[in-house]
């Protein structure tokens, strides 16, 4: 491990179970920081903004600011200005991400009564045409029936679908919950159309976040709870990729994997011990 000159940090599962922060984690993070070892946190999380999950992590004791984070709707919005432009955008999410949007055009359901709106979210100029994009982002009370059926309907009438994960599950302080993978998989097969992922595990989503660092992969590694995810996708990469036995860890899916991590260790507080620094 001598070579690594930078680590991307998964988040929720890695650092933190619903925003409490795992033993060992910041003690951890704080002696990487001493070793002036280049640090960024990477995540799929959609259900706040960079500068939200600054807050919470510093309240935590993590020495990071919104600088140090890397989002899904941040890369999303991203592809949208540069493969999108203009677009008219249906967002379906749980928690307003919109300050990471900048420059999305977000439009509602022109005819979604404004009493069932989610809290904030109004129509657009332009909001009474049908969007030219469905963007999925987190899963939550928002992806009911009403709003999965309109993202379908406007599939068929050749929308485009651009979803900023694809997990299936995320572990709460109450246990596992569904996560947005398993609505779009559903979706997927009934409209016949196959998402732009933009978040992890996508290719794209790494090479982000290794120029946010300015090192190659050969010299990076990730570290996540995620056999796919986050660790196999990194390799993938040419990153090394450490898998922690925290979080939504279950032995049986790294058994059933698409290949093996390059280590395994109990914990982030762990790491700097696996580096040597």
């Amino acid at each position: 491990m001598e070579h690594i000159r930078a680590v991307l940090i998964d988040i929720d599962g890695v650092l933190t179970v619903s925003w409490k922060a795992l033993p060992g984690a910041v003690e951890a993070m704080e002696r990487l920081r001493a070793a002036d070892l280049p640090l960024a946190l990477v995540t799929n999380t959609t259900s706040r903004t960079r500068a939200e999950i600054a807050r919470r992590l510093t309240g935590q004791g993590f020495p990071v600011s919104a600088d140090d984070i890397l989002t899904a709707p941040a890369v999303t919005a991203a592809y949208l200005r540069e493969h999108h432009p203009d677009a008219r955008c249906l967002l379906i999410n749980s928690g307003d991400v919109r300050a990471d949007l900048e420059g999305i055009e977000i439009v509602s359901e022109p005819d979604r009564p404004e009493s069932e709106r989610p809290e904030g979210d109004r129509p657009a100029p332009g909001s009474g045409a049908a969007p030219d994009v469905v963007v999925f982002g987190g899963a939550g009370e928002e992806f009911g029936y009403t709003a999965l059926n309109a993202a379908f309907r406007h599939l068929q009438s050749g929308a485009r679908l651009i979803a900023m994960h694809r997990n299936l599950y995320w572990r709460t302080a109450q246990g596992l919950d569904l996560d947005t993978g398993a609505f779009l998989l559903g979706l997927e097969r009934a409209a016949r159309v196959e998402a732009v992922v933009t978040g992890k595990p996508s290719a794209a989503f790494f090479g982000a976040a290794l120029a946010h660092l300015g090192t190659s992969a050969s010299d990076t590694l990730m570290v996540g709870d995620d056999v796919e995810s986050d660790v196999l996708a990194a390799q993938r990469c040419g990153i090394t990729g450490v898998l922690v036995r925290t979080g939504k860890y279950q032995p049986e899916a790294v058994e059933a994997a698409d290949g093996t991590p390059d280590r395994v260790i109990d914990a982030f507080a762990d790491l700097p011990e696996l580096l040597g620094r």
